[in-house]
């Protein structure tokens, strides 16, 4: 079936609603429809099967039946492509969307700026024992502080597990502003690439056991799923401060939270977890020398519009027949076109 329209669908909001549709609007050969999961069944499902492409919700918000999968694309015969909110796609099916010639396209370093920050106020505020101060300061008349005895970032050593755009930018602020040694492991960059983003490549045994300080930004993916558990904190120095602002899963929560009852590292900023939202019960939301915050590293006023206007521009370049810029399944070109020909009645570009 042939459409001479370009339609694309998103549910709810998107991070800065208002932004991005200010930027569709003004491409009048696409028509965007707002949808929202209270709306009529049948509505919904025909909004779906005009659609061409799908803005989809991040994993927090996003609700059953509209997660992107082999059984959502039976509702959606004619989708030629999906996206992501911001830099993690892992809620998407990228292999039954491939195998479909369906191009999944994500929003890396749109909010570089506001997750590299947050990161970097974890490390300061964790080595400096803010939380327990604070916490200690609301409920006690007699604080001794020489018991917050905390420590500096300066010239430390900083492992960076994962060097892309967000990883990038934590170790230029950290390297800029506290003239900090920073390693990093990635085994998909070859040490000069590494180097050239500012950083020293390593080992994973050699990052563990020498950092003063641990920020992870890798994806998660089969390779990375429970990457750090209870022997990769024994490796880590008593003194250590673990950083995680990528996605929960990443990280062994239950033996996270070991580590820091046993005083094996001195304390962890945790951004992301398996579940999300989290409940108040985690036994990590029980310790102190741990700084939690509900995956909202990357949301920030300036990050919810470069996000939201990053991702208008690239639907605009693919429903046009672009190559978009951000394509996470690079291998679907080929499928891709010839999907893309039959349901919108031109070849995308080579």
């Amino acid at each position: 079936m042939v459409y001479n329209a370009r339609r694309l669908v998103f549910f709810e909001e998107w991070m800065d609603t208002d932004a991005a549709l200010a930027k569709l609007e003004a491409a009048e050969d696409i028509q965007v429809s707002h949808l929202h999961y209270a709306d009529p069944k049948d509505e919904l499902d025909a909004a779906m099967f005009r659609a061409h492409g799908y803005q989809v919700q991040s994993r927090t918000e996003l609700q059953e039946p509209w997660f992107p999968n082999a059984e959502f694309l039976t509702r959606a015969p004619n989708i030629v492509a999906v996206s992501s909110t911001g830099a993690g796609y892992d809620y998407i099916d990228v292999d039954a969307m491939t195998a479909e010639g369906i191009a999944v396209v994500n929003q890396g370093g749109t909010n570089k700026e506001s997750v590299a920050e947050h990161a970097l106020g974890m490390m300061l505020a964790i080595s400096k024992k803010m939380i327990q101060a604070d916490r200690r300061l609301r409920r006690e008349s007699n604080v001794d502080r020489m018991e917050l005895t905390g420590s500096e970032l300066l010239e430390k050593t900083v492992g960076i597990i994962g060097i892309g755009q967000i990883g990038t930018r934590t170790a230029e602020l950290c390297r800029i502003a506290f003239r900090m040694n920073v390693i990093a492991y990635d085994p998909y960059l070859s040490a000069d690439e590494i180097a050239k983003r500012g950083a020293r490549k390593v080992e994973l045994e050699e990052l563990l056991s020498i950092s003063d300080f641990i920020s992870v930004h890798c994806p998660r993916t089969d390779e990375t799923l429970n990457m750090f558990g209870a022997d990769e904190f024994r490796k880590m120095k008593s003194t250590a401060v673990f950083v995680t602002t990528a996605r929960g899963g990443i990280t062994d929560e239950e033996a996270l939270a070991e580590a820091l009852r046993n005083g094996e590292i001195v304390g962890a900023g945790v951004d992301v977890f398996w579940k999300e939202p989290t409940d108040p019960s985690h036994p990590l939301m029980a310790l102190d020398n741990v700084l939690v915050t509900p995956h909202h590293a990357g949301i920030t006023t300036e990050a919810n519009r470069n996000m939201s206007v990053g991702a208008a521009d690239q639907w605009i370049s693919i429903l046009r027949g672009k190559r978009p810029p951000r394509l996470v399944n690079p291998e679907v070109w080929p499928a891709y076109q010839l999907r893309f020909e039959r349901i919108m009645g031109f070849r995308p570009e080579d």
